[in-house]
């Protein structure tokens, strides 16, 4: 039986504790809310994508200025972190992306992280394509899932690892 993560054992670093992160929202010094984000990898980009409105939501006036990330720093001993802060706005514009489909604005956001810019020996799996699904066709009702996260700010406050949740598909995809 391999050790849990984080004890020097031959556990995988893998994307459910990995690839998210605690999102922490700022307006200047000032703290606001706490949310979840995830890595996601494509053509050589590096993004934390999370909800759009965990950086600007009009209707409550929820408009923070940065973020702050944890990062783990060292994948044999997990209370090692590092913080990385992201400004949300260069030159008055927004620095996200944001998502739409056929019918319309979706709450979905995503920063392109500068690698550069990232703590030095940052321990970071993220998601990419192969892990994106093919066609809804692939899940049935009752089908299992994991959901890592930071729910309602809860999370491992040792290893600062997310929440891990299991939830069934409830209903098929469009109805």
């Amino acid at each position: 039986r391999p050790a849990p993560a984080g004890h020097g054992g031959g556990r995988a670093l893998d994307e459910a504790l990995f690839g998210v992160t605690r999102v922490l929202t700022f307006a200047g010094a000032q703290g606001l809310t706490s949310a979840s984000g995830f890595f996601f990898e494509r053509d050589g980009g590096l993004f934390l994508v999370t909800s759009r409105h965990v950086l600007f939501d009009a209707p409550s006036g929820h408009a923070p200025d940065r973020i702050e990330i944890g990062m783990h720093t060292d994948p044999s001993d997990l209370t090692q972190l590092a913080t990385l802060s992201i400004l949300l706005y260069r030159d008055g514009l927004a620095v996200w992306h944001e998502a739409r489909d056929s019918g319309g604005e979706v709450d979905v956001a995503a920063l392109e992280l500068d690698r550069s810019a990232m703590p030095a020996g940052c321990v970071v799996r993220p998601f990419g394509p192969q892990h994106l699904a093919v066609g809804f066709d692939e899940f049935d009702v009752g089908d299992r899932l994991a959901i890592p996260g930071f729910p309602l700010g809860f999370f491992d406050t040792v290893h600062h690892l997310p929440v891990v949740r299991q939830a069934s598909v409830a209903s098929y995809y469009g109805i």
